[in-house]
């Protein structure tokens, strides 16, 4: 048909045809969906050799030749570069990604428990436990050593001052100045990542975190469990709701941990930029579309305003 079609009609052809192989090949670089890439080589044959067919019988230069190239070039580090300059809505994790610092780990210090709850916290973020149960078994060690909600807002007076990932207060600048809508999804608290989206100028509806209880008299008495970010899977809740209730066509998820990377598996994000720059774990490496050591790389992609 393409042989025998008109010029333009033949570059429509074309044209539709690497449309579909692109979103195909997209769509395999998703993890689970490798298998994908293997059902696609007997269409991409039959694609390449149109493409020669075409130029050797039409004498005419080949509209795959600009597919062809676009297909190759396009990695999925690639993709998500470009994903990035496209979005209208971007999502940070908070801990170890917006800031250095870990907040329960910091929280954990103001009660000596630091040590357990570090452990703790690097079995949740390795997706090696329950989300929810790990929060539970952090903040019930905490309580045992004496938190109480004075000594909880005495500890974030001390330990709240946010210690920024370099590079990252920029990267939010110029997501704002080029009019994206920039969210914290965190699993923290929000009594850490208050002052966190402040200085940011984010506005709290676009800040998701988790709340610590008390009772009347000031004592533990669990933690909000109907806010998403407290459970498995909140993540990429999060990211649905706000893309439905706001009618994002293109989101990223930028983070350090597993349930960072399940906004992009398991939710809406198109996709996942990992952040190594404190602590770079291998899964994250190995499934994120694009892998990061330094929030500079960023920049080199988005525009300046």
């Amino acid at each position: 048909a393409i042989l025998v079609s008109s010029s333009d009609q033949s570059q429509t052809i074309f044209h539709i045809l690497r449309s579909f192989l692109l979103k195909k090949l997209h769509m395999s670089s998703v993890p689970g969906h490798t298998r994908s890439r293997r059902c696609l080589l007997p269409f991409v044959c039959t694609f390449s050799a149109g493409c020669v067919l075409f130029a050797v019988f039409r004498g005419e230069p080949s509209p795959c030749d600009v597919a062809g190239a676009a297909i190759k070039a396009e990695t999925s580090v690639d993709r998500a570069k470009r994903l990035l300059v496209e979005s209208d809505a971007v999502f940070f994790d908070v801990d170890s990604t917006v800031v250095k610092t870990e907040g329960i780990n910091l929280l954990g210090d103001c009660f000596g428990v630091m040590k357990e709850i570090e452990n703790l916290t690097t079995t949740a973020m390795n997706g090696n436990i329950k989300f929810q149960d790990a929060m539970a078994q952090r903040l019930e060690l905490m309580a045992e050593h004496g938190m109480t909600k004075s000594k909880l807002d005495e500890c974030v007076r001390v330990e709240g001052r946010p210690r920024w990932t370099r590079g990252v207060r920029e990267v939010v600048r110029r997501l704002h100045a080029t009019g994206k809508h920039v969210y914290l999804v965190s699993g923290g608290f929000k009594v850490m990542i208050g002052p966190v989206a402040e200085k940011l100028g984010i506005p709290e509806k676009r800040v998701f975190g988790n709340t610590i209880l008390f009772d009347v008299d000031g004592h533990y008495a669990g933690f909000d469990r109907q806010a998403p970010t407290s459970r498995s899977g909140g993540k990429p809740a999060v990211l649905k709701a706000m893309g439905k209730e706001n009618g994002y066509r293109t989101m990223i998820m930028i983070g350090d941990g597993a349930t960072d990377m399940d906004a992009r598996t398991e939710g809406a994000a198109a996709a996942f930029i990992g952040y190594g720059g404190v602590t770079a774990r291998e899964k994250i490496k190995k499934n994120a579309d694009w892998f990061v050591y330094r929030f500079s790389e960023l920049l080199k992609v988005l525009p300046r305003s």
